[in-house]
């Protein structure tokens, strides 16, 4: 893909996409070592939580950490949309339920101060370069464009009943969920859309592989986190109507992103452009 095309971002937003990387590195610590850091969280979080926020956060560095290698406009305006949405929602959330954080402690102040400035840096990015182009890539085929239509608008609709109506948008998962980690939650599945919508208007390469990798994580990671979490508890009913939704639900983001990682290569284009 030419330079002219797909142009280097600034050196600041590599430097914004390290000191990011940093932050997710402690969250990536909910999934991985959840004793040492669900203590240290801003909030009191459940064992089932702690997995699945340590597996979106997981999934959320390998995503910038395609920022940073790359750091072009391609796949960086996939990546900035997305971390823009995902902190607008939470920070929204987070202002939402106050009473969740004690601010006698400094993690929610971090909180707050590392989800705003997100916000402002990725915002002022993706308004300086409002004006330009997608980079070019690959062309889609018919069918394949129309399901990521539907992905997108099925990813939208279930994050935006999962911000407004929390109870009963959360109601059938395996664990139970208030309604501030709901609405927490609901940014993931609103970026996913929001992901979904770029790559299905125009899909660079770099952007269909940096989000099917996250889609497939974001599956991987949320299932088996359930499992290696109820392993130690045992307070999940497999059998239960709502987990095999969630589990399906779950299973189909990641097979998603397993095919984007296909159509990356080409598979599902009728022609590169």
């Amino acid at each position: 893909m030419s330079t002219s095309n797909n142009p280097p971002f600034p050196a600041a937003l590599r430097l914004f996409s390290a000191g990011v990387i940093i932050v997710l590195i402690v969250g990536a610590g909910l999934f991985f070592a959840p004793v040492l850091v669900r203590p240290r969280w801003p909030w009191a979080v459940t064992p089932f939580n702690a997995r699945f926020l340590g597996g979106f956060y997981t999934a959320e560095m390998v995503v910038m950490a395609a920022l940073l290698v790359w750091n072009r406009w391609s796949p960086g305006r996939l990546v900035l949309v997305m971390a823009f949405i995902f902190t607008v929602i939470v920070s929204v959330a987070s202002f939402v339920n106050l009473g969740y954080f004690n601010f006698e402690r400094k993690a929610p102040w971090l909180w707050f101060l590392v989800y705003l400035a997100s916000v402002a840096v990725s915002g002022l990015f993706l308004w300086r370069a409002r004006a330009r182009p997608s980079a070019k890539g690959v062309t889609l085929n018919p069918a394949w464009r129309a399901y990521m239509r539907v992905e997108s608008a099925i990813l939208g609709l279930y994050g935006v009943g999962l911000f407004l109506f929390p109870l009963t948008f959360g109601g059938f998962w395996p664990w139970p969920i208030d309604a501030f980690h709901a609405q927490v939650y609901s940014a993931i599945f609103l970026a996913g859309a929001g992901g979904t919508y770029l790559a299905w208007r125009s899909a660079p390469r770099e952007e269909l592989l940096v989000l099917g990798l996250a889609q497939f994580l974001v599956g991987l990671l949320a299932i088996l986190g359930l499992v290696i979490t109820d392993a130690a508890v045992h307070r999940i009913d497999w059998t239960a109507t709502g987990t095999l939704c969630w589990l399906v639900l779950f299973g189909w983001i990641g097979v998603s992103g397993v095919f984007k990682l296909y159509a990356a290569s080409g598979y599902f284009s009728s022609q590169s452009a």
